[in-house]
């Protein structure tokens, strides 16, 4: 499978429409294309639409792609430009406006949510496609709760208790991007071979970290592979990295990389070139489903057989 842009894939529905915009993220989505279908709809440019809400061609295209939340005035101007007076249409922009001003789902963890994991969050409630490559720990969006505690306590060695479970209820929030199969999301898992092979938090819990990816991966929408030692060794990036896809009309292809404590996003389009063809190339090179499925049966087997 390409990773490009261009590429078809198992993607549910490549038209930005999440079905379910109840988090202000999908709302403004929702909300962006609504306005982008109106304005085509009564020919009018970019230019004529930004006058109408005393702005720039390029505030509208920010507000059409849903990059950030509409005021409500700038909406209810362009609509009646558009001549909307629908009851049930402007009932239906009411609420998404309503929406996408709520306070995210992941406000009641500010405390343990920087700016650089805020961004990603909101990026992956939007991304069409999630394409990672993961070379020390399960990715963050197939964690169980127990390998998460694991991961989270043996980076932040200082860490109580309680900020220890806040990370963790926020990365369990952070997976309902995945949802059930009806939603715009896929997620194209790369997994180097010592991922397996590292027993983050003891026997036990790898064991249920495995028995969580075998269900995953029976999720159309999720794919595992595995890169094998001998097959990664002329392409392993020495850290993770993970490739966003929006659908058409929305964001341009972005690359995230994590940091112990911050992280990178990369957008220039020959760095993310860049980027996509090493992922691409480490997919090539991955093991089938069946054999990766395979090898995280081995390993369930043999963590399961060392924690009894």
């Amino acid at each position: 499978m390409s990773l490009s842009p261009d590429a078809a894939g198992p993607v549910a529905d490549d038209r930005g429409l999440d079905p379910l915009p109840d988090r202000p993220a999908a709302a403004v989505k929702v909300l962006g294309s609504m306005l982008r279908d109106l304005r085509l709809d009564r020919d009018m440019g970019l230019t004529a639409a930004a006058a109408v809400v005393r702005g720039s061609a390029s505030k509208i295209s920010r507000l059409e792609r849903g990059e950030s939340p509409p005021k409500h005035r700038d909406v209810m101007d362009l609509l009646a430009a558009y001549g909307v007076r629908d009851p049930a249409m402007l009932a239906t922009v009411e609420d998404l406006l309503r929406k996408a001003h709520q306070r995210p789902w992941w406000y009641r963890y500010a405390d343990v949510t920087p700016g650089w994991l805020r961004r990603l969050i909101s990026l992956e409630e939007s991304a069409s496609r999630i394409s990672t490559w993961e070379v020390h720990v399960v990715p963050g969006l197939l964690q169980t709760p127990e390998y998460a505690r694991a991961v989270i306590g043996n980076g932040l060695p200082d860490a109580d208790a309680h900020e220890i479970e806040q990370r963790v209820a926020l990365r369990r929030g952070r997976q309902e991007v995945l949802g059930n199969g009806q939603r715009t999301q896929m997620l194209i898992a790369l997994l180097d071979e010592s991922v397996l092979a590292r027993p983050v938090g003891g026997p036990a819990v790898m064991a249920g970290q495995m028995r969580f990816l075998l269900a995953a991966i029976e999720r159309r929408w999720i794919q595992v592979r595995v890169v094998r030692f001998e097959n990664s060794a002329s392409l392993t990036p020495p850290s993770s990295m993970t490739l966003l896809r929006f659908a058409h009309g929305g964001l341009q292809e972005l690359v995230y990389l994590e940091h112990v404590e911050a992280a990178t996003y990369v957008s220039r389009v020959k760095d993310v070139e860049r980027y996509r063809a090493l992922l691409e190339s480490l997919y090539l090179v991955a093991e089938s489903r069946a054999r990766s499925k395979a090898m995280i049966v081995a390993a369930r087997d043999r963590y399961a057989a060392l924690a009894t």
